[in-house]
């Protein structure tokens, strides 16, 4: 569902004749030693390539055209081994629409004090060489990543890696299909959007399909299939006593093994990796996706409640990002608040669709009545989730552009049980403060629909949003309303 193998990110080197054949020789080697090093790294999950070193601007217009239309290539990350005059990149750079990162680094770790002479110097003209480069980047408005340290550091590693990842959520991104279930919860602002514009930013489409298509994949699932998915419910998690064979609410289970199997035969047919639903627009099913949502979103497909494909979308990004990393990352919606002497804080929950990649511990598998939907009772899975920092994102339309929305939290345990409240949940204390961050959170336009994550950092939601060229406003430790609103008031104009 999500693999990073089929990519690769091309290291490309500069360099000029001017330092002689040999010279350009240890380059290459370099270069290539380089390459094969970060390639060998566990930080770092996509194939890195060396390519020739380049000397020339018809070489460097070459590499980025080749880049540009290769398919696996998803970005570039550039060395300035030498000295490499900046006029030579303007044609390249002029062209490249592939994510770049700007590593700042020199093959030698340490200056020889004792035997340093001018060979020594002209192979290790990086201090110089990347701000050369880095001028032109930012006289041409180009935006990248810039990373600086020895290529040996795992701090390095680390940093490349991140971006690497989000370099493969953005091709993915490139070819990302949401398939909207129904339409959006009526009347509701935020879910809704331009799903055009979406498409020319961030380069996803969403589509509208009739429920009657998808209950005809339902429709088609088989006996055996569904005793399978059964046999796996109950190895999973923890059925209670009504869903277990012969129990009374036993047919409800098989129903949702149902769903779920054919909600994700007719996400496959169409090439989807993401999709909404509504619980206004589900006629022909009998419970809601609950537990068919949960356990989609933790394969690795986008979900957004109520029609709210920004965040299907979003959640499929962050989810590719995340790919193999500590943590889950899941949909989620600010529920309710805790207003206690000992500071607010913020339950978050929804209806079902708590995806399970961040449960603490083995998920309940349940059912229980719904008040809203007009549907039979659904199955979902029932836990906390495991405590510790995270962040909850948010996917704004704001009609002329985008924003993205990033708060810093730390999820909490619970500090008494909640025998009464049949969802998953998870609570937590927001940074700088919850109120504060209520507050800032409200001015930016957040939406009530989030992307919560332990696996991913601010770090990752700022680089996407760089290579997707747009606005991303950090609500964390250190925030202040002022802050944020001046913040939101430069970027107004800047965007």
């Amino acid at each position: 569902m999500i693999s990073f193998e089929s990519f690769e990110i091309w290291l490309v080197t500069g360099s000029q004749h001017l330092y002689g054949p040999e010279a350009l020789d240890q380059v290459e080697q370099n270069s290539s030693l380089l390459a094969q090093n970060l390639a060998a790294n566990a930080r770092i999950p996509i194939r890195i390539i060396s390519k020739p070193v380049l000397t020339t601007p018809d070489e460097i217009v070459h590499l980025c055209r080749e880049a540009n239309s290769h398919p696996t290539c998803i970005g570039l990350i550039a060395w300035m081994h030498t000295f490499s005059p900046a006029k030579m990149w303007i044609g390249g750079l002029k062209m490249l629409d592939k994510p770049l990162l700007h590593l700042h680094t020199q093959m030698g770790q340490k200056i020889p004090w004792a035997s340093i002479d001018m060979d020594f110097m002209n192979l290790h003209q990086s201090a110089h060489g990347g701000r050369e480069f880095g001028f032109i980047n930012t006289r041409m408005g180009k935006s990248r990543t810039v990373v600086v340290g020895h290529w040996k550091e795992e701090r390095v590693a680390e940093r490349i890696g991140n971006w690497a990842r989000i370099c493969g959520a953005w091709a993915d991104s490139q070819h990302m299909k949401i398939a909207r279930i129904g339409d959006n919860m009526r009347e509701v602002a935020v879910t809704e959007g331009n799903k055009v514009s979406a498409q020319i930013q961030f380069g996803y489409s969403v589509n509208g399909y009739g429920l009657g298509e998808v209950v005809s994949f339902v429709k088609q699932v088989e006996t055996p299939e569904i005793d399978r998915l059964v046999e796996e419910y109950q190895d999973s998690y923890q059925l209670t006593p009504e869903l277990v064979p012969g129990a009374s609410k036993h047919p409800a289970l098989r129903e949702a093994a149902q769903i779920e199997l054919g909600l994700q035969a007719f996400l496959e047919s169409g090439a989807f990796t993401g999709f909404t639903d509504t619980f206004e627009n589900l006629n022909g099913f009998k419970q809601l996706p609950g537990i068919a949502a949960q356990r989609l979103m933790a394969k690795g497909f986008g979900f957004g409640a109520e029609g709210d494909w920004k965040t299907a979308a979003l959640l499929r990004t962050m989810k590719f990002m995340s790919k193999g990393m500590e943590g889950g990352t899941s949909f989620m919606e600010d529920y309710t608040y805790h207003f206690g002497p000992e500071g607010m804080k913020v339950l978050g929950a929804h209806m079902l669709e708590i995806c399970p990649s961040i449960a603490d511990g083995i998920p309940s598998c349940e059912i229980h009545p719904l008040g809203i939907g007009g549907k039979e009772d659904p199955v979902r899975l029932v836990f906390e989730s495991a405590p510790g920092p995270a962040i909850n994102v948010s996917l704004i339309d704001l009609g002329h552009r985008f924003r993205l929305l990033v708060n810093e939290v730390e999820a909490i345990p619970t500090p008494e049980p909640l025998p009464k409240l049949p969802v998953a949940r998870v609570l937590w204390e927001a940074y700088p403060d919850s109120a504060t961050a209520a507050e800032a959170w409200i001015l930016a336009g957040g939406a009530h629909h989030t992307c919560f994550s332990q696996s991913l950092t601010y770090e990752f939601l700022e680089m996407f949003a760089e290579i997707a060229g747009i606005e991303c406003i950090r609500i964390g430790k250190d925030s202040t309303i002022q802050q944020v609103k001046q913040a939101l008031r430069w970027n107004e104009l800047c965007y």
